[in-house]
């Protein structure tokens, strides 16, 4: 029997192994990640979109929103894109934040009244709880809205140009039986 040689065998599963991962990797790359990174930058209120990390069975994006963006309809928008170059795969959107002090301060000052509105599926104590956060701090205004997923919050500080943005998972209340 032949005595197979070791030199070429190595050689050739060396280049079997590269082209199949690189291969791999280069069609994440081209086929799914830039193209993804293009039609988020696209979107209307989408400053910046970061490289789009491909995981086994997630799809993560992080976005940096433009100072007039609606977080509610970007956040809705950049889902509904990343989900059609998902491939089945769990989509998690990050909207980057670029608050200050000041901001940060408001946000954990409302968050016990927020907590117990999310917990207590009392969604519509938010505004008020928001309202009631930044009354008498100048210059810094609330909008929050909701869809059928999510509670959306944004704190932005007009003097410095900086927004805190959260997004709040809701779970809508189900029917039982009686």
């Amino acid at each position: 029997m032949r005595k197979p040689r070791v030199l070429p065998l190595a050689i050739t599963v060396v280049v079997t192994a590269v082209l199949l991962f690189g291969g791999f990797a280069l069609y994440k790359q081209m086929v799914v990640a830039a193209p993804l990174a293009d039609k988020l930058e696209e979107m209307n209120g989408v400053a910046e979109a970061s490289k789009p990390e491909i995981g086994q069975k997630e799809l993560k994006v992080k976005l940096k929103l433009s100072a007039d963006a609606s977080l509610r309809e970007t956040y809705g928008n950049a889902v509904k894109q990343t989900a059609g170059f998902a491939g089945g795969k769990k989509v998690m959107v990050q909207v980057e934040n670029d608050p200050n002090e000041q901001l940060e301060q408001l946000w954990y000052g409302a968050m016990f009244e927020i907590a117990e509105a999310m917990e207590t599926k009392a969604y519509s104590t938010i505004p008020a709880a928001m309202e009631k956060a930044v009354a008498g701090v100048d210059g810094v205004t609330t909008v929050t809205e909701m869809d059928e997923n999510n509670v959306y919050i944004t704190i932005r500080s007009e003097q410095e140009g900086t927004a805190k943005y959260v997004v709040l998972p809701r779970t809508p209340n189900t029917m039982e039986v009686w």
